[in-house]
C-alpha cells in the first residue's frame, strides 16, 4: 500500500473513532449517526484507492427491519469492508476477532459503536461473545460475518467456520450472501501492494431462511450458503466439488 493512502485511510479511521468516543462519553451517540459514518468513512477508503464499484443485486434484496440479519461474504482483501457496508446499507456491524479490540484507541472505538468481538481461542469466552451478538441482533443490528474466519491469500474460498451458522440458527436469521469480486486485485490478504484504479463488484444473492434448517442439519447449511456465496463471486470451488462428488 503507498504511504500516501496508508496515512489518509489512518487520519479518516482515527477521524471517526475520536468523533464517535466523543459522542459516546456525552451521551451523545445515536446509531443512525453511527451507520453514516460508517458509509462516510468507507467512501473515503475507497476513493483513496480511486477504487471504482458495482453493486448486482436483481432481486433487490435489503435488510428487513425487525428480522435478524447475518451477511455472510468471502474476504479476500481490507477493502471488502467498505464495500459492504456502501453496498447493503442500514445498521450493519462487524463481528470480528477480539485482537483487533486490543488495538489503542481504535478498538474501543469499535466497541462503543457496537461492533462484536469473538474469542476465537476460549470456548466459554466465544458462547459469551455470541449471546452479545444476538442482543445486538435483536436491537437491529446487521451482523457481517466473514464464514472463513480471515482474509485467505489465494483467490479460492477458506474453509468455513461454525460459529456464525450457529448463530443464525439459534436466532432464526436471515443469511444474505454476498461474492466480492475484484478487491483482492486492489489490496491482496497479506500484502501491502496497493494497486490503485481497480473495479470491484458486489454481488448480492437471495436470502437464505435458516428456519429450513437445524442443529442436525448445519453442515448442509453450511454447503449451501458457500456454494452460493462461491457463485456470487465467481470462485470455482474445489472444496464444493469434492463434497458433492
Amino acid at each position: 500500500m503507498s504511504a500516501w493512502v496508508l496515512l489518509r485511510s489512518i487520519a479518516v479511521t482515527l477521524r471517526i473513532t475520536l468523533v464517535t468516543l466523543y459522542e459516546v462519553q456525552r451521551g451523545l451517540y445515536r446509531r443512525e449517526a453511527g451507520d453514516a459514518r460508517l458509509r462516510w468513512w468507507s467512501g473515503r477508503l475507497l476513493a483513496f484507492a480511486r477504487m471504482r464499484y458495482d453493486v448486482v443485486n436483481p432481486g433487490g434484496v435489503k435488510i428487513e427491519a425487525g428480522r435478524p440479519t447475518i451477511l455472510m461474504s468471502n474476504h479476500s482483501s481490507l477493502y471488502d469492508i467498505p464495500l459492504v457496508f456502501l453496498a447493503v446499507g442500514g445498521s450493519i456491524r462487524m463481528l470480528t476477532k477480539k485482537e483487533l479490540f486490543r488495538v489503542p484507541i481504535w478498538g474501543r472505538g469499535m466497541e462503543v459503536a457496537e461492533f462484536i468481538s469473538i474469542d476465537r481461542h476460549d470456548h466459554a469466552r466465544a458462547l459469551a461473545d455470541l449471546e452479545r451478538a444476538k442482543k445486538k441482533m435483536a436491537s437491529g443490528i446487521a451482523l457481517w460475518i466473514a464464514p472463513e474466519g480471515t482474509r485467505t491469500r489465494t483467490a479460492d474460498l477458506g474453509e468455513f467456520k461454525k460459529g456464525g451458522f450457529m448463530l443464525a440458527l439459534q436466532t432464526g436469521a436471515t443469511i444474505i450472501p454476498i461474492g466480492i469480486r475484484g478487491a483482492r486485485e486492489a489490496l491482496p490478504a497479506g500484502t501491502f501492494s496497493l494497486h490503485p484504479g481497480t473495479r470491484a463488484e458486489v454481488h448480492i444473492g437471495a436470502p437464505i431462511d435458516t428456519s429450513r434448517y437445524s442443529r442436525e442439519t448445519r453442515d448442509r447449511l453450511m454447503s449451501d450458503v458457500r456454494q452460493r456465496i462461491g457463485d456470487l463471486a465467481g470462485i470455482d470451488d474445489d472444496a464444493e466439488r469434492r463434497a458433492t462428488a
